[in-house]
């Protein structure tokens, strides 16, 4: 098994290829190819590469599925018998990023396995008689 231990949106994430994960917001187009240089801890089969704070010359790379936004926080402040009550609401913003590979120095230590995708393709509406 392979991960990653990576930094975006100010948070860490423990990453796999092949999974997809749902971080803070990254400003570019849905479909696009995004590289993270920010990893902290690689971890190969048996051979673990820990960083200083960052592991050099490592990148992970992933797709940017969709942006969407989460689910709605209510922030409701009341101070009694003061007849004070504030109601806020709060959706954060949020992208879905799918791991495509994680590679140290150029090699690619794991990538996401495109076999086992699932590719739908429509009906003909042909039926073949024997």
């Amino acid at each position: 098994m392979t991960y990653a231990i990576i930094e975006t949106g100010g948070k860490q994430f423990r990453v796999e290829p092949g999974r997809f994960y749902d971080i803070e917001l990254l400003h570019v187009e849905a479909e696009s190819k995004v590289t993270i240089d920010k990893v902290f801890l690689i971890q190969h089969e048996d051979d673990v590469h820990i960083g200083q704070p960052l592991v050099e010359n490592a990148t992970v790379e992933g797709t940017v599925l969709r942006h969407f936004r989460g689910r709605k926080i209510i922030v409701y402040k009341m101070k009694p018998k003061k007849k004070t009550r504030k109601k806020k609401g709060h959706r954060q913003e949020t992208t879905r990023f799918m791991i495509d590979s994680i590679s140290v120095n150029g090699v690619v230590l794991a990538a996401r396995d495109l076999s086992e995708a699932v590719v739908e393709t429509p009906q003909t509406g042909e039926i073949e008689s024997e």
